[in-house]
């Protein structure tokens, strides 16, 4: 119904930089929040970023100043830019798509497999 593509994941040192980009597609109108989420080795789920259809964003305070998310909603696509990384960015990170209305009166949620980043010091 409706599917969440992610890229750019990848592997490199500390201080480098990485985009992340996800593709939403299948059946549906629009989507009210994209954001992204990470997990790392033996921690929990954790938000990094979200961003409204209208613009808005939210950040984990471990990434303000270094991680930038934005959205182009003519392409159904969020990006995260991730300046100076950190070993302690390493994790599996997941797009995720909320408010994604697929017909009247009707809105889900959906997940996208996940794409490793991994920082080495």
């Amino acid at each position: 119904q409706v599917q969440l593509v992610e890229s750019g994941g990848g592997f490199l040192q500390a201080g480098g930089s990485l985009r992340l980009s996800c593709a939403a597609s299948g059946s549906f109108f629009s989507i009210n929040v994209m954001g992204w989420y990470r997990q790392a080795p033996g921690k929990q789920l954790e938000l990094v970023a979200t961003i409204t259809s209208g613009g808005s964003t939210n950040y984990a305070d471990s990434v303000k100043g270094r991680f930038t998310i934005t959205r182009d909603n003519a392409k159904n696509t969020v990006y995260l830019q991730m300046n100076s990384l950190k070993p302690d960015d390493t994790a599996v990170y997941y797009c995720n798509a909320d408010g994604v209305k697929v017909r009247v009166g009707v809105r889900n949620n959906y997940w996208g497999q996940g794409t490793q980043v991994t920082v080495s010091s």
